[in-house]
């Protein structure tokens, strides 16, 4: 089983208590995307509205991987801040890729097909926990689950060489956190976090100068937070590896 996340919320500056899960976590309180569908076409609404209502059943990951992958996009992209009835599923829309085959249309020359390379990687990120702390991935805590990341971050994995001789770890750690990223971002209650009005197609937006709001939107309302006090959040350092100049994947022009 996973290991509770009870030390992951994000924490009140003033009191130093956790704060509790939101249904519309971010800083624009009341705005919904979606309150927007009548204004889309028919295709458009139905694309969105099936990212909410219909999450994908998982084909591709076995019942371990997608424990494993559960537990990695939980450290990738926590959503400790939301309550469970609006959390974004992640895992799912990255399965639904992997069984369907869908791709950028390219492929690393020293990379393997995307579906064996996330079977190797997720045996990797295994091997790593296991040769760093002896446990495997998911009964790690959260700490030690991201010092596990951040040795694939920086191309410098703790462990599972041979898998990382089959799977370059800075370009597996790109792929996983772009797709992370990408199915979190196109959901409509990511879309209420940061304020976006959604599709503009058929309507339009035409308050397009000195940052005017449209009519829809509301007003940015900030409030303090502060990450738990063990997270490595705060840690920077370039990427690393082979290619430390690398630009991320899917931002490299024509390949």
């Amino acid at each position: 089983m996973v290991r509770e996340r009870a030390g992951s919320l994000p924490i009140d500056p003033h009191t130093g208590e956790p704060l509790p899960p939101r249904a519309q976590p971010g800083y624009y309180p009341g705005f919904s995307t979606l309150d927007q569908k009548d204004f889309w076409d028919a295709a458009t609404r139905s694309v969105v509205e099936t990212r909410v209502n219909q999450i994908p059943p998982i084909r591709f990951f076995s019942h371990e991987e997608r424990e494993l992958m559960e537990a990695a996009v939980a450290r990738i992209l926590p959503q400790d801040d939301r309550d469970e009835e609006h959390t974004v599923a992640i895992v799912p829309v990255i399965d639904e890729r992997l069984f369907l085959g869908r791709t950028d249309g390219y492929r690393y020359d020293d990379m393997p097909p995307d579906g064996e390379a996330y079977r190797l990687g997720l045996q990797g990120i295994d091997a790593i926990a296991r040769a760093m702390y002896g446990e495997p991935f998911v009964e790690l805590t959260p700490t030690q689950q991201d010092e596990v990341f951040w040795t694939i971050h920086r191309d410098q994995p703790g462990g599972g060489e041979e898998i990382w001789r089959q799977v370059p770890a800075d370009r597996f750690w790109l792929m996983l956190v772009s797709d992370v990223v990408d199915a979190y971002y196109a959901h409509p209650y990511a879309w209420d976090e940061i304020g976006f009005g959604g599709p503009s197609y058929p309507r339009g937006y035409f308050r397009l100068e000195n940052g005017q709001a449209e009519p829809w939107e509301v007003d940015e309302q900030r409030y303090e937070w502060a990450a738990p006090p063990d997270a490595l959040s705060d840690r920077h350092q370039q990427l690393g590896g082979r290619h430390p100049h690398r630009a991320p994947a899917g931002q490299e022009g024509t390949h």
